[in-house]
């Protein structure tokens, strides 16, 4: 995985950061994610059955967590657990590229909770968003 232009070529340009499933079997997942410098993934978030651990591969991310900002170098791990405690966002501030291995639990079903707003479900490897504002009040049998 030395050379960059060629194994990251298939990865989708999402404004700077790409992502590659390396493996996903059963209960356990991962993915390596490139970011150029200056962007993010997603939005800070915390998973509510799922942990991930992060092992950092290149650069000198930054992390966001529940409890403020680490700055992270090479080979450095940060396990994220559930529950609000593992909260994360994950942005490179600095002017070389940052690549990161996420191992996760995938479980399954999860949920997950961003500070965006929005509520994802995962249940059976299909995931949805909603927006927490469009919540309504369960009134029992109809």
């Amino acid at each position: 995985m030395d050379d960059a232009s060629n194994v990251w070529d298939d990865v989708p340009d999402w404004g700077g950061v790409g992502a590659r499933r390396l493996v996903r079997a059963g209960a356990l997942g991962g993915s390596v994610w490139e970011f150029q410098p200056g962007q993010r993934q997603f939005v800070y978030h915390f998973h509510h059955a799922s942990e991930e651990l992060l092992v950092v591969l290149r650069g000198t991310p930054t992390v966001r967590m529940h409890d403020g900002d680490r700055q992270l170098k090479e080979g450095d791990v940060v396990a994220f657990p559930r529950g609000t405690e593992g909260g994360h966002q994950i942005r490179n501030e600095g002017d070389g590229l940052a690549r990161v291995l996420i191992v996760s639990t995938n479980a399954d079903p999860d949920v997950a909770e961003y500070d965006s707003g929005k509520l994802g479900v995962w249940i059976g490897g299909d995931g949805r968003f909603f927006r927490l504002e469009d919540a309504v009040e369960h009134s029992g049998p109809e």
